[in-house]
């Protein structure tokens, strides 16, 4: 593969968002803090830490940019800088958003935030704290030696007073950069998946003008400081999918989709047609077809009176052409799906089986998936289960191995996992899961 190089350094006012934990309210307050520089007439570019789908959807209609998803383990090093340092050519202003907490994971969200050298200001939920903010903070600030720390806010004050004692509570050396209220009315809503895409919070407009309006008036409005990021190599890819045609399902069922790995395919040569498999009767005219995750068992009535759309797909593989499915668009292939509360619809019938939504998370994690023309690197977090005959082609290795991996299916030119792939970790095993099977890579 060959190397472009970006020789210009540039010096870009950046800052890293953290949190001792999940429910912090990191996406709140990245958002709001993406919202207040927009209005102010910056250019804002906000990343997103780990496998996210659905905090980047809210942080994109805040800041007005497509996000980005920054992931060291299926990305890798290089692929995280060169986009950072890309985005500094068009930003004046650049946000990351953690994953979890601060520590969490292998790589973590400090792994990242030290080889980006961003300074870290850390979101933490003050209900039920008072004084005791200083150890929090004081132990993230310290807990990893060289690690640039920017100060703490406090998200969920009750009070004046409340907000004084929180202060009080605070080491000299490390700066209070404000506190969000409890009564915020601001709040992002949340499903079993995680936050609810941006495209289905009606109010998401108000809601990210008055998190602005009120992390506008915080110390962590301030712009940060100026940071240099060093050149770094973008890879050029070869032509492998030149002249194909991809059908990429993309609705409110189907809203799973890294911009990363649609960007992969167009670099790869590929034409895009997007299509909604919810309101769409006919596919557009395409060699191979991507249904990627999402939220089926939410649309089960829709996609089962969509016959012509069942009719259009069914045809699609009949007649051997190339279909990849991840998770939820897994499920729509099957014979039918059951959501949470026993309702149930008839979906595709492409592959045979069932699925059955579950109240606790049933995989999660990072996996390798092994294909003939090499190995992608993945993610999985699903709460479903499924019921098939159809045997596994291989299945998932987990990075860590504490349970059995994601089975991957593969007949008749359809490929098909719970995993999430990441494109650009093998451009040669993606290009093979779209080209026509007598000229797979």
């Amino acid at each position: 593969m060959s190397q472009q190089l970006t020789h210009a350094s540039h010096a870009t006012p950046a800052l890293f968002i953290s949190a001792p934990g999940s429910g912090h309210g990191k996406t709140t307050v990245t958002a709001a803090l993406a919202r207040w520089h927009r209005r102010q007439g910056r250019r804002v570019r906000v990343f997103k830490t780990g496998p996210d789908f659905l905090d980047p959807s809210i942080l994109a209609q805040a800041s007005g940019q497509p996000v980005y998803q920054l992931d060291l383990w299926m990305m890798g090093e290089q692929a995280c800088r060169a986009l950072v340092h890309q985005a500094t050519g068009e930003a004046d202003v650049i946000l990351v958003e953690g994953v979890m907490g601060l520590f969490d994971g292998q790589p973590s969200s400090a792994d990242l935030a030290d080889l980006l050298q961003l300074p870290v200001a850390a979101v933490v939920n003050v209900a039920g704290v008072a004084q005791t903010l200083g150890a929090i903070a004081y132990g993230l600030a310290h807990y990893r030696p060289g690690l640039c720390f920017a100060g703490v806010l406090a998200n969920g004050v009750a009070s004046a007073r409340h907000a004084e004692m929180l202060q009080q509570g605070l080491p000299a050396d490390l700066a209070w950069l404000g506190g969000m209220p409890r009564e915020c009315g601001f709040s992002l809503p949340e499903r079993h998946l995680g936050l609810v895409p941006a495209a289905e919070v009606a109010d998401l407009e108000q809601r990210l003008d008055a998190a602005a309006n009120v992390v506008g008036k915080l110390p962590l409005a301030q712009l940060p400081e100026d940071i240099h990021f060093a050149p770094a190599a973008l890879s050029t890819l070869p032509p492998l999918l030149q002249g194909q045609h991809i059908a990429v399902a993309r609705d409110a069922a189907f809203c799973f989709l890294y911009q990363s790995n649609l960007d992969v395919l167009q670099q790869l040569g590929a034409q895009l047609h997007f299509f909604s498999p919810l309101q769409d009767h006919a596919l557009p005219e395409a060699d191979s077809v991507y249904l990627p995750g999402g939220y089926p068992e939410l649309h089960l009535q829709a996609l089962q009176d969509n016959v012509a759309m069942r009719q259009a797909l069914q045809a699609h593989c009949v007649a051997g052409k190339r279909l990849y499915a991840e998770c939820g668009g897994m499920l729509y292939l099957l014979e039918r799906l059951t959501d949470q509360h026993g309702d149930s619809a008839a979906m595709l019938g492409i592959l045979p089986g069932q699925a059955v939504l579950q109240s606790r998370l049933q995989g999660l994690g990072y996996q390798t998936m092994r294909l003939p023309a090499g190995a992608l690197r993945c993610h999985t977090f699903h709460y479903s289960n499924i019921t098939t005959d159809l045997p596994a082609f291989s299945v998932g290795e987990r990075l860590f191995a504490s349970s059995a991996g994601e089975r991957v299916f593969c007949r008749d030119g359809i490929t098909a996992s719970y995993l999430h792939a990441c494109f650009a970790s093998s451009p040669q095993a993606t290009a093979s899961l779209f080209l026509p099977q007598q000229g797979r890579a």
